[in-house]
């Protein structure tokens, strides 16, 4: 089975940009491409996971979502290729003003839709799997699909914390941002490992 890092989009990848219309206000989050670059060198799917609520609320399309994308895609690509395996965005809000987006959709964090479609496509071990995101919303996601958290403070994350101990939501940590989530992340894959070479020998012994 395959392993994954699910990453929420804005906050946490890019600079927060209330509903975000143009690709020419993309700002990549320092560190953000060698924190990928590690999760791809260390056997992880890089796969992004984000509501965009803006195409409901008619501020922008579907089509200038791909155009966002497609441009976002290029920004996180090293001499090796595309860092991005996969990514999932959800139109979705019971508030639309666009009525063909007006549902209460499973694909919409908190629920689970967008992290199932991509578990059945790569066949990913939730188990073995991360969601790094910058809000409650993200934390709340990652609880109801049985990932392990991290929550960053970029983004909304310094003032989001506080609603997951209000809703006894437990974070597995705390990052100042991407690159110091990864460092967390390889650090305690490489402990793991170490404990697994370990037990592997003293169960020859």
């Amino acid at each position: 089975m395959s392993k994954a890092i699910f990453l929420d989009r804005d906050g946490t990848i890019i600079e927060e940009v209330n509903y975000l219309k143009r690709a020419g206000d993309l700002n990549v989050i320092p560190g953000a491409l060698q924190a990928l670059r590690d999760f791809r060198n260390s056997g992880f799917l890089n796969i992004i996971i984000t509501n965009q609520s803006g195409i409901a609320r008619g501020y922008f399309t579907e089509e200038d979502l791909n155009i966002i994308h497609s441009e976002l895609k290029k920004l996180l690509t090293d001499e090796k290729g595309e860092l991005i395996d996969d990514l999932y965005y959800s139109p979705f809000h019971k508030d639309a003003a666009v009525e063909r987006y007006k549902k209460d959709s499973d694909d919409r964090k908190p629920k689970t839709g967008m992290i199932r479609k991509a578990v059945a496509k790569h066949n990913i071990d939730l188990k073995e799997s991360y969601f790094i995101g910058d809000s409650f919303t993200d934390m709340l996601c990652a609880g109801n699909a049985g990932l392990k958290k991290i929550l960053v403070e970029t983004g909304y994350g310094k003032s989001d914390i506080e609603k997951c101990k209000i809703a006894n939501i437990e974070i597995d940590y705390m990052a100042k941002d991407i690159k110091d989530a990864s460092q967390f992340i390889l650090d305690s894959k490489d402990s793991k490992d170490s404990k697994d070479s370990k037990d592997s020998k003293d169960s020859k012994d």
